[in-house]
């Protein structure tokens, strides 16, 4: 018998201690209870439905006219209320890449496709290199670290920041805000408003002297798209670049640190950092969830019957675990790379933002096992916590010990 998210005894919250400490263990709880497609309840108990099923993940991203990024059409508005802390991931008429559809949404993909295609790769590499040089020159003397707060968390957005047009002086503020709107608290409407005025203030001087950069080529496109529009695609691609990047370096690294099966990458095995970084994305990926989806008319999905204006959430992590699809879960992934965790389907992340994310990443890793050679967890790997966010999965911390070494200089620390 079909139910709806309405009817569902059971519904699970879509937040709390569960997701810090073993959500992998909570998605096959959720799978063996609700099965692939499980009902969940946001803040203020507003109901919707999260997909964990491979195949189910499938067919919603593969089929944007069933499954529609169009929030309008939820059926739950009148009951947001203006200071729901989820509106900055969960928006109405944002005009965003993220909420547009059919043509207009392929030509805005293509806009940014186009102006991150033009980034040099080796300006990129040796942005990344000079960066995380001088994060690791700030800490390399004394011994200790937290490789999150000292060093993923500052990385990658300061990359962004000067392929995107920004001074490297304003990377540490949208670092904040950036992290304020994805953790979704009390915060993160005033960390949309400070990243919203920071992208227009960029705009307007791009405007008034264009530049070898993101913002430029974004201005310079020919498809008719207005300065509001750009604004909030650059927002969109300055937070999907960001966090789950600095994320994807922290787990990485956990993983490297903790795990026998990686330990040649901490003595120069550059063929194990890249294995080690897409083993996290199939099993500690960065983005767990995303909002979401929105049911353009009754439908069934994975035995459930969805309603019209419904929102769906995709499951990335749930769906990469389906034991459907990953019969032996212990087994290494090597190069299989049919995950999820950068979407699928028409909004999927765009390829060369994935593949400046992956530059980002291995760079930064690359830099910290070249720079501190003997790196060591500096506590019980048990005791590292993650953050609450059921959205995105990394480490509020991962403290470590190396011999001190000199910094390089030659930038300022």
């Amino acid at each position: 018998m079909s139910t709806d998210a309405h009817d569902v005894p059971g519904a699970v919250p879509l937040g709390g201690p569960r997701f810090q400490t073993d959500p992998a263990l909570l998605y096959r709880q959720m799978r063996r209870e609700h099965g692939a497609v499980t009902p969940v309840v946001l803040d203020g108990d507003v109901p919707a439905w999260l997909v964990l099923g491979y195949r189910e993940l499938h067919q919603v991203t593969g089929d944007p006219v069933l499954f529609s990024r169009d929030s309008d059409l939820w059926n739950q508005w009148e009951n947001i209320p203006d200071d729901w802390p989820l509106l900055p991931m969960i928006g109405r008429r944002q005009p965003s890449i993220l909420y547009t559809v059919g043509e207009r949404h392929r030509e805005r993909a293509a806009m940014i496709s186009d102006a991150l295609e033009a980034v040099d790769p080796h300006l990129l590499r040796g942005h990344a290199e000079r960066f995380a040089d001088e994060l690791v020159d700030r800490l390399c003397a004394k011994g200790e670290a937290d490789l999150v707060g000292d060093y993923a968390m500052l990385l990658p957005v300061r990359v962004l920041a000067r392929l995107y047009g920004f001074s490297d002086e304003q990377g540490p503020a949208l670092v904040t805000a950036l992290n304020d709107m994805i953790d979704g608290r009390e915060r993160a409407l005033a960390g949309q408003t400070h990243l919203a005025t920071s992208m227009a203030r960029l705009l307007a001087d791009r405007k008034a002297a264009p530049a070898d950069d993101v913002a430029s080529r974004m201005l310079a496109d020919e498809s008719g798209f207005t300065e509001e529009e750009v604004a909030q695609d650059l927002m969109v691609m300055m937070a999907a670049g960001h966090q789950p990047t600095a994320d994807w370096i922290g787990n990485s690294l956990r993983l490297m640190l903790t795990d026998d099966r990686f330990a040649a990458s901490l003595f120069g095995g550059r063929n194990s950092v890249a294995e080690a970084m897409n083993e996290v994305l199939w099993e500690d990926t960065p983005t767990q969830n995303v909002a979401g989806r929105w049911a353009a008319r009754d439908t069934q999905l994975g035995g459930r019957r969805i309603r019209a204006g419904d929102l769906v959430l995709l499951g990335l992590q749930g769906a990469n675990s389906d034991p459907q699809v990953r019969t032996d879960g212990s087994a290494l992934t090597g190069g299989n790379n049919a995950h999820f965790s950068f979407g699928h389907g028409e909004h999927r992340c765009p390829f060369p933002a994935q593949e400046v994310a992956e530059v980002i990443a291995r760079t930064g890793i690359e830099v910290v096992l070249d720079r501190l050679p003997d790196i060591d967890l500096a506590v019980p790997a048990g005791s590292l916590t993650r953050r609450p966010s059921p959205w995105l999965r990394g480490l509020t911390e991962l403290p470590v010990r190396f011999t001190p070494t000199t910094a390089l200089g030659g930038t300022s620390a």
